[in-house]
């Protein structure tokens, strides 16, 4: 069986699969500031001049320079008691408050890590209610949500065949699920950006399974005048076309053309046509019935593994008289927060989020994460203010922090314990992630392979952070974030400030702090 998996809707999508950052060596961890010291941060300094073609780019796009916050620092090889703008090397409107797209997962990440660890891992639980006698379960059987992030479909496979090495392969009775880990409020899966299609949009659960979200393959064959369609993962009771009418004309829009109908979680339909120019494709679509997902695909996989099921897939709890049968752990925090950073995972950041807030006599609920999380960052970066928090993971009209916050936090990172966890989870400058396409706009950038980084977009905000290597052996922080309706516009000036910030133009070259 061919399975859909988080490879599948990102990497097939939009991304090649790419090199992990190489590991480098970071700086002593710097101590937290006094009070004097923090209010002397908060101190208004006089920025400095953007760089000429910085200022030209935002004009171009129409972009006033009153809408880009930027700091660039040197990364201190040593402990420093607190960050001052007066020795960064670049600033601009670093203090406001802005809204920093999917860079916000930099915090949430870097606080999962420092509160959960880098092994810590989610426990997926299987129960029995009834009594079990050779392969057959007189009663039902749960499946316990731990609120693991990547619970795809190879892992979901796994656990079936788990649960049947186990001794259960007939259930006379319901397969339960129970998703009360997380006490969440239902949302519209659009009520983001009125596309509840995209599966940037899925919700979290305390079972999410596979994200919610369908991968279509369309793949021409001239041959026969056709285009064959097919779906993953298997699903029960979901229809979809197994051909769509070839064409020869150019490519152009093909989803468009496709004229596809996902609104039924029972029917599919394309009403258009597919170019044989195209080549083969593939398009992720979130699910119509996002709640129907979990039960219709594991009934759809337990059916295929030669399970048998006399009852329903359904939603539910585990009831105090039932038996654990097998569990299994979820990939360690240090692998999901690189699915995180580097892909920009919208919902398994909200999955890491919620989980700081989890408890084993209650349920993760988001007021009490945000809670957590303002804690963690008053005790580890007092001399910044918090951050606004709403889900974690920057897919939020609300969330707020500043490039001077940022930069703090990344200055802890970079000193901490989990240096190594949380670099090797950004992605790497022309190479992997979401900062790939950075070799497909300039493939002569200086900083292909120098920096690693996490990007952010939004309607009106696109984003950059992270660690910037420069021609002088000296390090960088890098944090920049435009504010305004036509920032997506504006990607050439983040672009012309990353390749500033690796032709630093020092003098006289310093010693390494990193080994590229």
């Amino acid at each position: 069986m061919r399975l859909f998996s988080f490879s599948s809707i990102v990497k097939r999508s939009a991304l090649g699969l790419g090199l992990l950052a190489a590991a480098c060596p970071l700086p002593a961890r710097q101590p937290a500031l006094k009070p004097a010291q923090a209010m002397a941060q908060r101190t208004p300094v006089a920025a400095t001049p953007l760089p000429a073609n910085v200022k030209l780019a935002l004009a171009q796009a129409h972009v006033p320079a009153q809408a880009l916050s930027v700091l660039i620092a040197p990364l201190p090889a040593s402990a420093q008691p607190a960050l001052s703008l007066v020795t960064a090397r670049l600033h601009h409107r670093a203090q406001d408050s802005v809204n920093p797209a999917s860079v916000m997962k930099l915090i949430t990440t870097y606080a999962g890590l420092s509160l959960l660890g880098p092994d810590f891992t989610w426990r997926n639980r299987v129960y029995v209610d009834g009594t079990v006698n050779q392969g057959v379960l007189q009663g039902d059987l749960i499946v316990r949500g731990s609120g693991d992030p990547k619970l795809v479909l190879e892992r979901v496979q796994a656990l079936i065949a788990q649960i049947q090495a186990a001794g259960v392969r007939e259930v006379r009775g319901d397969i339960v699920l129970d998703r009360s880990v997380f006490d969440i409020q239902p949302r519209e899966p659009g009520s983001f950006d009125d596309d509840a299609l995209r599966p940037y949009n899925a919700a979290p659960d305390g079972l999410l399974v596979n994200f919610k979200s369908l991968i279509y393959s369309f793949t021409p064959d001239v041959s026969a005048g056709l285009v064959r369609v097919t779906s993953e993962p298997p699903i029960a009771g979901l229809s979809v076309p197994a051909t769509v009418p070839l064409t020869a004309g150019p490519c152009n829009d093909w989803r468009s053309g496709l004229r596809g109908q996902f609104g039924s979680p029972t029917q599919v339909q394309f009403g258009g046509s597919f170019s044989a120019q195209c080549g083969p494709k593939t398009w992720p679509v979130a699910y119509a019935a996002p709640e129907q997902f979990a039960p219709r695909v594991i009934q759809a996989m337990w059916l295929a593994a030669g399970g048998r099921l006399s009852g329903s897939v359904r939603e539910g709890l585990v009831p105090a008289r039932a038996k654990l049968l097998t569990e299994t752990a979820s990939l360690p925090l240090s692998d999901i927060v690189a699915d995180i950073n580097k892909f920009s995972n919208n919902v398994m950041a909200q999955q890491l989020f919620l989980s700081l807030s989890s408890q084993a006599d209650q349920p993760a609920r988001f007021d009490a994460s945000k809670q957590k999380l303002l804690q963690w960052w008053q005790t580890h970066l007092p001399d910044q203010p918090a951050p606004v928090f709403e889900n974690g993971s920057g897919l939020s009209r609300h969330e707020r922090s500043s490039a001077a916050a940022l930069t703090r936090l990344l200055q802890l990172a970079a000193s901490g314990p989990h240096a190594q966890v949380f670099q090797n989870s950004l992605g790497l400058a022309g190479v992997d992630g979401t900062v790939a396409r950075l070799k497909d706009r300039n493939p002569n950038a200086a900083a292909i392979g120098q920096a690693w980084l996490k990007t952010g977009s939004l309607r009106d905000v696109i984003s950059l952070a992270g660690y910037v290597q420069g021609d002088s052996g000296q390090r960088y922080t890098l944090v920049a974030i435009v504010n305004h309706a036509n920032a997506n516009a504006a990607r050439p000036a983040l672009d012309h400030l990353l390749e500033w910030t690796v032709h630093d133009q020092l003098p006289h070259p310093l010693p390494a702090t990193i080994k590229p």
